[in-house]
């Protein structure tokens, strides 16, 4: 007596895979297109802009697959390093072209998106669907007190390099100090994750249909290849499209690069909020800000030393770090008494809108 017939590939991508798959094999094919006969930058650039969105849904839709096989433990970790990888990507090819101040505000704009935006969203959607929406505060609150922590440590090269402070001209090495110092709290927060500290994992609840594990690599092998061709062209258009459309280096890696580069996040976080799942939403939110903090920022800090014409520093304008650390502190105080309302996801998304518009006003890219 014969088995049951394997599913097809299709069948086991369902609807959503298949439809994140064709956006970037849709995508990748217009991008090549438009560069072949010389289109217009702007649209290189935005194609490109959703073609990586698309692409950071396959690798979220890969890394529920893959760590589902590991518990939720190594899921946040594989969630946490791949979840980022369109956005490396893109920092590494700006860094190569000198774009330090978008790569800054990039990094500063993925913790500013998803602990205000993303979460803002999250609690508006999900309060006026379901009321005041409950979680298990302990986790959350040990993420958010870590998050103001980081803040803490990046403030620092900020303040201690200012003018007649004994750092001043030393932010460089300041930057790599604190940078080493992060990393080491990263690698040492990774056995405490593994052992399941980060809670419920996306993996424990939306895998309906497993994928074969040689699937699951080779679609997380293709998703990061593409990305990174993808991210390559993103960032050729980037100056020109800015240009064009009258906008600063900025506002440019503060809004568009950090939301491209976190949509797994950003669309996640909402759908598990709607469900009523908000345990689970406010893990995957915070943790992404806080791994963005601790891990990819510094990261990114060595790496310049290496690809960058001009090294990138921990030095941030004045707006930038108070909206860091007034991000921080508010994140903390909404998520402490375990309960999330509507209003304070409003709250958490005027404060947003308002740090954006600080920002829009910078000068523009001359053409």
């Amino acid at each position: 007596m014969s088995g049951s017939p394997s599913p097809s590939i299709p069948a086991l991508l369902g609807r959503e895979g298949l439809v994140l798959a064709g956006v970037g094999v849709a995508g990748i094919v217009v991008t090549f297109a438009l560069r072949l006969i010389g289109g217009a930058d702007t649209a290189v650039f935005v194609v490109a802009a959703i073609t990586l969105a698309g692409l950071a849904g396959l690798v979220g839709l890969g890394t529920d697959q893959l760590g589902s096989r590991f518990g939720p433990g190594a899921t946040g970790v594989l969630q946490s390093a791949l979840g980022n990888l369109p956005e490396l990507f893109i920092s590494l090819f700006a860094l190569r072209e000198g774009l330090v101040v978008l790569t800054q505000t990039a990094l500063i704009g993925s913790i500013l998106g998803n602990s205000l935006l993303v979460l803002g969203i999250a609690f508006l959607a999900g309060g006026l669907k379901h009321g005041t929406q409950r979680f298990d505060a302990a986790p959350v609150r040990t993420i958010a007190i870590v998050l103001v922590l980081a803040v803490a440590a990046l403030a620092i090269p900020t303040v201690s390099t200012s003018p007649g402070q004994y750092d001043q001209g030393h932010a460089i090495d300041i930057s790599v100090f604190v940078s080493l110092v992060l990393l080491v709290v990263f690698v040492a927060s990774i056995p405490y994750s593994l052992r399941g500290g980060r809670g419920a994992s996306l993996a424990e609840i939306s895998v309906e249909r497993p994928w074969p594990m040689s699937m699951a690599v080779a679609v997380l092998a293709a998703a990061a290849i593409a990305a990174a061709l993808v991210s390559d062209w993103f960032v050729e258009a980037l100056q020109p499209a800015m240009a064009s459309l009258g906008l600063s280096e900025a506002f440019v890696g503060l809004v568009v690069v950090a939301l491209a580069g976190n949509a797994v996040e950003n669309v996640t976080g909402v759908q598990q909020a709607m469900r009523n799942r908000t345990d689970l939403s406010i893990s995957l939110i915070q943790n992404s800000s806080l791994q963005v903090a601790i891990a990819l920022t510094p990261v990114l800090v060595l790496a310049s030393l290496v690809v960058s014409p001009t090294p990138m520093t921990l030095v941030l304008p004045p707006t930038l770090l108070v909206g860091l650390g007034l991000t921080a502190l508010l994140g903390a105080l909404v998520v402490f008494d375990g309960e999330s309302t509507w209003l304070e996801g409003l709250m958490l998304l005027g404060l947003y809108v308002i740090i954006a518009a600080s920002v829009w006003y910078g000068p523009p890219i001359p053409a």
